[in-house]
């Protein structure tokens, strides 16, 4: 598991009996148990390069059979998300890289690299989620009370601070949500074929900036509990 700063994971690091310990990369990783599963959790930091640090190090280090990335993200206007609410990953979007024009931004298809090739596939700013994980989550979630939203999330490197960034990046990428880790963990987990799922609580909506709307607890609460029910409901 991955999160990126403590308040996203304190609830599921306290149910872990191993604890902390400060290990590889310089990370601070738990350990132990949920149920009947083996939990590693570390915090990577915020932003994608130490998402995508903590991501390779988790898996040289662990071999884990599956990276959940979860904490908290902000909502765009058109997905009807609020706070608290919770939402699923089915792609992940690298929402700043390409090129800008004098008619906007381009993704990386106008460039023509690509950040990955598998094969014949070429991946440049979208990486698709497992359809099953996904639908896995959202069950969970649903038996954790909620009621899910499946969609694309944004990750982005300037957090968006204006209505107007908002629906520019929603209407690009038809994303619900945006975080600063989520592709990068993915792209990581693609490269190493492991499987990904990646589920957000909302803090708040992304629109002109006040954080006296957002609730932060609330949101890293609620995705927890959708965390536990995802593994709890993998050990039935």
């Amino acid at each position: 598991m991955i999160a990126a700063v403590p308040v996203e994971g304190d609830i599921i690091t306290t149910r872990l009996r191993g604890g902390p310990g400060k290990g590889a990369g310089g990370l601070r990783w738990y350990t132990g148990r949920l149920g009947t599963a083996e939990i590693v959790c570390v915090f990577s930091g915020i932003g994608k390069t130490n998402a995508a640090h903590a991501a390779t190090v988790l898996t040289q280090e662990y071999s884990p059979s599956l990276i959940i990335n979860f904490g908290i993200g902000g909502a765009y206007p058109s997905s009807g998300l609020k706070p608290g609410d919770i939402a699923v990953a089915s792609q992940e979007v690298y929402a700043d890289e390409g090129v800008l024009l004098k008619d906007g931004f381009h993704t990386l298809q106008t460039v023509g690299i690509p950040l990955l090739r598998e094969g014949r596939r070429r991946y440049f700013n979208v990486f698709p989620l497992d359809a099953r994980l996904c639908g896995r989550m959202t069950k969970a979630a649903e038996a954790a009370g909620f009621r899910p939203l499946q969609g694309v999330f944004a990750t982005v490197s300037t957090c968006t601070g204006t209505k107007k960034r908002a629906v520019e990046l929603s209407k690009r990428f038809t994303a619900v949500c945006e975080n600063m880790e989520g592709a990068a963990i993915a792209h990581i987990c693609k490269l190493c074929r492991i499987p990904f799922v990646e589920v957000r609580g909302i803090s708040n909506i992304a629109e002109e900036r006040d954080t006296s709307k957002w609730d932060i607890p609330l949101a890293s609460a609620n995705c927890q509990k959708a965390v536990i029910a995802f593994v709890n409901s993998r050990n039935l």
